[in-house]
């Protein structure tokens, strides 16, 4: 029975969504552990939405230490279907600001340590990821971005998002490669999310809100925790705005996505050939394929 279709996963400092009404916490555990915190499910405008801290709400997870499978996998057994994944990045590039928000389109998998799938046991599975980013979900956002007041914040639309290992930041040298690699933004968290949430059939989107310059920009230094810090409420502040907008919208007009099919073309395994044991352990994200 879906109780969400809608989904926030809030990245470092927003550990909470305030303007949700009707709050209730969900305690879940999945085959893949417990999730990073309790669920909170509420509404907005009248809108049912659940909302998940990344790293939980003290921030005592390491980005390697995020459980991501569990994370989605509760969300899936929710009924999600669209995810608004709040991230704080550094900015690999001059003309995207401390304090800007950045759409991102693509990814780069820079992490060494992390699972990124659902399967083995048994059933294989290789789903698209050309596009790893809901294209129908990043207009809705810029849209409506496009008519709120954000101040100096400044939209971009469009940009790859490194995601490093952590949780140290960067040297100087690698921030100077990424750079030369063409990459706009890094982080430390949302290439796994996204990977794991195409496996679940779930449109997922990043609004990556732009903390510091990395390292490499010789006027700003290397980056600390004081200066994140620094943006993170006003960035927080903003996220919460275009969510508290973005989330009525959607859920009024949910559009079709490329990633509510991922699966139909990607098992190699036959259905009838899926060990029982992994086919249950997967019946959130199998399930319409195994009753095909």
């Amino acid at each position: 029975m879906t109780q969400a279709q809608i989904a926030v996963i809030g990245g470092s400092g927003l550990y909470q969504m305030p303007g949700l009404t009707n709050i209730r916490h969900v305690d879940i555990t999945t085959p893949f552990g417990k999730p990073s915190d309790q669920l909170v499910l509420g509404e907005i405008d009248g809108i049912t939405a659940a909302f998940l801290p990344r790293h939980g709400r003290h921030h005592q997870l390491l980005p390697t230490e995020v459980p991501y499978r569990a994370n989605i996998y509760a969300l899936k057994t929710l009924g999600v279907s669209y995810i608004l994944a709040v991230s704080a990045v550094g900015s690999l590039q001059e003309n995207y600001r401390p304090g800007d928000l950045v759409l991102v389109d693509q990814f780069f998998d820079w992490t060494r340590q992390r699972p990124s799938t659902f399967f083995g046991d048994g059933v294989v599975a290789h789903v698209s990821f050309a596009q790893p980013i809901s294209l129908e979900l990043v207009a809705l956002i810029s849209e409506t971005c496009q008519q709120l007041e954000l101040g100096s914040a400044q939209v971009h639309q469009g940009g790859t998002y490194l995601c490093m290992e952590g949780p140290a930041f960067s040297t100087y040298a690698e921030s100077m490669v990424y750079r030369r690699w063409g990459m706009e933004v890094i982080g430390m968290t949302n290439v796994q999310e996204a990977k794991l949430s195409r496996e679940a059939e779930i449109a997922y989107s990043t609004l990556a809100w732009v903390t510091d310059y990395d390292c490499w920009h010789p006027d700003h230094g290397a980056v600390t925790v004081e200066q994140i810090m620094a943006y993170l409420h006003q960035n927080v502040t903003l996220a919460q705005r275009i969510l508290a907008a973005v989330i009525p919208r959607l859920g009024v007009s949910l559009p079709v996505c490329a990633a509510h099919s991922a699966l139909k073309n990607a098992l190699l395994t036959p259905i009838d050939q899926i060990p029982v044991a992994t086919a249950q352990k997967l019946a959130p994200l199998l399930q319409k394929y195994l009753l095909a």
